[in-house]
Order: C-alpha cells, then sequence, then structure tokens
C-alpha cells in the first residue's frame, strides 16, 4: 500500500467540528504481490479508520469518506471555510468542564459595540494587522465574507423551572428566549420554596449554586485567512466589547496595516473550525 496524507495545519490547541484530509491510497493484492485491486467502498474505510481510533482511545473520528478526483487537495481546493470562536463573560471563573473549550473574560461584555466592529472589518481589505509573524501568504488581502458576533446558550446549560416554561412551546420544542439566557447575573435562578433562609446569600443567590456566565460566539467566514487572522481579530474585538476600544480605534488598526497594530490575539483554545466548503462535485 502506497499513502500519501496532506492534512490542515491547525494551530495547537485549536478545536475542529469539521475538518478535511486527502489520502492517495493504492491497494495491493495479498494473493498476488504487484497487483493493483479497485479501492474499497468509503463506507468500508470510514468503518475500518474509526475501528482504530476509537480501539486506541483516539480524540478524533471520520465522519465522512468520499472518492474524489485525483487533482483534488483539501487545501487549495477549499473554496470557503468557517470559524467560530468561544467567548464566555462573567466575574466567576468557569467551571473544569468549560476548560479549554472558550476564553473566559471577567469583565461584562458590549456587543453591540463589538458588531459596529465587525461591520468594519467585513469586505476587501488589507489586513496586514491581522497576520502574525511567520504568515507565508504572499498577500495580506482577503475577503472577510462574514464576521458576526452572537450570544448563545452556554454549552453546559440546565435550565431552572423557570426558565423552561419560558423556552417550550406548548408543544414542547424549544422557543428561544432572551430572558432565558439570564446573564451572568444569576437572576431567574430556581431556589426552591423549602430552601432554608440561611443556605441563601445576601445578594439573593442560592448558596453553592454557581453563576451563569453568558456566552458569545464570534464568527468568521473566508474563502482563506492569514495565519492567526482569527484570533487578532477576536482579540480586537475582545478590547472593543469591554471599552479598551472604539469603532473608531479599528478603522485606525485597520488602516495602519502592520502587524503591530492590534492588540494581543485571543488564545487559541475558543477557535473552533466548524466547516470547509468545496465544490459540489466533491
Amino acid at each position: 500500500m502506497q499513502l500519501k496524507i496532506y492534512l490542515l495545519i491547525q494551530d495547537a490547541g485549536v478545536h475542529a467540528l469539521s475538518n478535511v484530509c486527502h489520502v492517495d491510497v493504492e491497494r495491493i493484492s495479498k494473493r498476488k504481490p504487484g497487483e493493483v485491486l479497485p479501492p474499497h467502498d468509503p463506507e468500508v474505510v470510514k468503518c475500518a479508520v474509526n475501528h482504530f481510533l476509537h480501539k486506541n482511545e483516539g480524540d478524533i473520528m471520520v465522519t465522512d469518506v468520499r472518492c474524489v478526483a485525483p487533482d483534488f487537495h483539501a487545501r487549495y481546493k477549499a473554496l470557503e471555510r468557517t470559524y467560530h470562536y468561544r467567548l464566555l463573560s462573567g466575574p466567576e471563573r468557569p467551571s473544569i468542564f468549560e476548560k479549554n473549550s472558550a476564553w473566559h473574560i471577567p469583565e461584562d461584555l458590549n456587543i453591540q459595540a463589538m458588531k459596529k466592529a465587525c461591520n468594519i472589518l467585513v469586505g476587501h481589505h488589507d489586513f496586514s494587522s491581522f497576520r502574525a509573524f511567520g504568515c507565508q501568504a504572499k498577500s495580506p488581502v482577503r475577503t472577510l465574507d462574514e464576521l458576526t458576533v452572537t450570544e448563545v446558550f452556554p454549552v453546559m446549560f440546565f435550565p431552572s423551572s423557570l426558565e423552561r416554561s419560558e423556552m417550550e412551546s406548548p408543544d414542547g420544542s424549544l422557543v428561544y428566549s432572551r430572558a432565558s439566557l439570564m446573564g451572568s447575573s444569576g437572576e431567574g435562578s430556581d431556589v426552591s420554596s423549602t430552601t432554608s433562609g440561611k443556605s441563601v446569600c445576601e445578594n439573593g443567590q442560592e448558596f453553592g449554586k454557581r453563576l451563569r456566565h453568558r456566552c458569545f460566539v464570534v464568527t468568521a467566514r473566508a474563502q482563506s485567512f492569514l495565519y492567526h487572522q482569527v484570533r487578532l481579530m477576536v482579540g480586537l474585538l475582545k478590547a472593543v466589547g469591554i471599552g479598551d476600544l472604539t469603532t473608531a480605534d479599528v478603522e485606525r488598526i485597520l488602516d495602519a496595516k502592520t502587524m503591530t497594530a492590534a492588540p494581543p490575539m485571543a488564545p487559541a483554545y475558543g477557535l473552533y473550525l466548524d466547516n470547509v466548503k468545496y465544490d459540489p462535485i466533491v
């Protein structure tokens, strides 16, 4: 068997919800050495690879296998890439379940200011201010098709009885409600009527109950990105969200076209590669 693998390189610590590689495999007969056999069915390859990944307790799994043209390249044939970045806002430290899965910001984030900053960066620009040292791209010019920030439910979200009543429709399906997020204030927490008064703190927070963080997701979509571009943009949005920078500063940094203009980039562990889009024939 002759095996050649090409992988999309990710920064250490970055997560991938869906990543793509291409593998050139030549299937040789065991009975007649040198005889090339037709390739295995894609589903057989998927099951076989997952068998060994799970057997060795690997942290990845194969979700899809397809036959592609000989000239297909997982990196250079990509039409579009989508990244997400998770932010947790609130004074309390995140739980162990959120470790290395989101960037914790102790301060409150001004989502409206962050949205305005996103609008400035979307489009066709010279993103020299958002490329890290070591970037091998020949040109810093990129077209950013989407940059948004959205408040979402935290991943580890266990609703109280009050929140459940606000979130469910009569047929039991989920109904999104801004009030049900509650933010990091702890308002609306489900304190049982049988709870002793001694178990409630002076601020009304139930004893032992963690304050809930607000969770924000930054989404960036483009055909390609510069080295560390997304993390640098998120670092800028965070600075805008906590009030360290204004939208005028965002324009100034973008126009500076220098690697040292932007604030420190966001850590790797909050970044997720969501999807890589290819031509429909793939």
